[in-house]
């Protein structure tokens, strides 16, 4: 058995802003055939940002020997939802989710009512026999009467309609272990993103320690404000224990593709990418195919 690799587009947002077609030549030269999108303008734009038919799309990844197994949805809105989901069954993908979400500071009512529309949009989803995922950040381990917010979504939404992506290096930087928490909701588990943290970072590991007050508002302003790109390095070059999630993931009995992601870099996008590809090689465990 092994863990099925891919990559988030965020990695290259700005190489895809330019030039698509020739992104994603380079990177299937570099061996991704797994792509997620991200679609950060889902109230406008019905696929992932490339403003193109989901055939015509289908057709250039099917020449590049690659496919969509994911893609982030923002705005989550349930009247532009349904052209959306279509768009995406034409491309062939069965997977899409949230890319951030906020909560405000120990509102357990908006939590609730969150959890409940996360379950609508599942039901959206699996209707089409698509799943719907929730992928996390840091601000989901800000606690609320006891409990963390993310534990308080995976309580009130239904197993069968919410699966979730960890983001492993965010679940890291809230405090938490990220195998500990794979283990904890391995029947839900279906995609991992897998970042790294270098070991000279300027900010300590958790966000709580110093960086942001874990008893405090989070919104999208702090959260830019406090994200370092120095806090970033290629995947497999830093601390995080990459090895140990693969190991993991494979005892989860839902999963199905880790995808590497890099917020920022100090190198250029596809050189960044080409190094976290070689870097990863030293994992076992793994295919590219």
């Amino acid at each position: 058995m092994s863990v099925r690799v891919g990559i988030q587009l965020y990695s290259v947002r700005t190489s895809m802003g330019k030039d698509p077609h020739r992104t994603l030549e380079r990177l299937a030269e570099l061996g991704f055939t797994h792509l997620e999108g991200a679609n950060h303008h889902a109230d406008t734009d019905d696929g992932i940002g490339f403003g193109m038919p989901a055939r015509d799309l289908r057709a250039i990844l099917d020449r590049l020997g690659m496919d969509i197994v994911g893609c982030h949805i923002n705005p989550l809105n349930l009247d532009r939802l349904p052209e959306i989901l279509d768009y995406h069954g034409e491309l062939g993908n069965t997977r899409v989710g949230c890319d951030i979400e906020f909560f405000p500071y120990a509102d357990m009512d908006y939590v609730l009512r969150r959890a409940e529309f996360f379950n609508d949009v599942g039901e959206l989803c699996r209707a089409r026999g698509m799943r719907f995922y929730y992928h996390n950040h840091y601000q989901e381990f800000q606690i609320v009467d006891g409990r963390t917010v993310y534990d308080l979504i995976m309580e009130h939404t239904d197993p069968g309609l919410v699966y979730v992506e960890m983001d492993t290096y965010w679940m890291a930087r809230g405090g938490q272990d990220p195998v500990t928490m794979m283990k904890k909701y391995r029947d839900r588990l279906i995609l991992l993103h897998q970042k790294d943290f270098p070991r000279d970072a300027p900010q300590p590991l958790v966000m709580f320690e110093g960086i942001v007050d874990r008893n405090a508002p989070i919104t999208m302003e702090t959260f830019l404000e406090t994200k370092d790109p120095r806090c970033f390095t290629e995947i497999g070059t830093g601390i995080m224990p990459i090895q140990e999630i693969i190991d993991t993931a494979l005892d989860c009995p839902n999963f199905e593709y880790l995808l590497l992601e890099q917020d920022h870099s100090q190198l250029d996008e596809l050189a960044s990418v080409e190094h976290s590809r070689t870097a990863f090689d030293r994992y076992t465990g793994v295919s590219w195919d």
